[in-house]
């Protein structure tokens, strides 16, 4: 396991290379958005599954939004981030994205200071969990560098405790209404 401090890993990243850190959920890999086929390398994961863009704050992704969608997604980022709540919006039309399948795009503000610190510098990031597609998530670095050794760490280790479940995700469906795609940490009633 490689374990490298920030500036190491702004230096990575701006390379083409992949980086493992921590979150508020499960631990993460992320690349700059142009490089995200290296995520789907290493995880082998199937490209037809998206990833999802990771911000350290509301302002820093909201440019990927389309203008149609860009209130409700406020609204839901304003009450739940920082936190464990991915929200599926259509992407804004002069944004393009290889991690992406569709017009759609899941984003995220993790509730975690280290990966926010990491982003703030970084500019947002396409993200997963740091594991081999299929297999249960690493929820230690120990475990993601046994799964993946190849992939850099970023530093301190140990890591905080993550919380092990995955984010709720929603998605936007029209004005007003969302629908629930995935159950994980934050529990949303009253979607439409």
């Amino acid at each position: 396991m490689k374990v490298i401090n920030q500036k190491e890993a702004l230096k990575l990243l701006s390379s083409g290379s992949p980086l493992g850190f921590q979150t508020d959920t499960v631990p993460a890999i992320g690349s700059i958005p142009e490089y995200s086929e290296e995520i789907y390398k290493v995880k082998k994961r199937d490209k037809k599954k998206p990833l999802i863009l990771m911000g350290s704050e509301m302002s820093q992704v909201l440019e990927y939004v389309h203008p149609s969608a860009l209130d409700d997604f406020r609204k839901f980022g304003l009450k739940y981030w920082p936190g464990a709540l991915t929200l599926i919006v259509p992407l804004s039309k002069d944004k393009n994205f290889k991690f992406i399948p569709s017009n759609s795009i899941g984003i995220r503000i993790p509730d975690c200071s280290i990966a926010r610190l990491l982003i703030n510098e970084s500019g947002p990031l396409a993200t997963s969990s740091a594991n081999i597609s299929g297999i249960k998530p690493s929820l230690s670095a120990q475990e993601i560098s046994l799964d993946l050794p190849n992939l850099n760490l970023l530093g301190p280790i140990p890591w905080q405790k993550c919380s092990g479940k995955a984010s709720t995700i929603i998605e936007w469906i029209r004005e007003g209404e969302w629908k629930l795609i995935r159950q994980g940490n934050i529990n949303i009633t009253g979607l439409t």
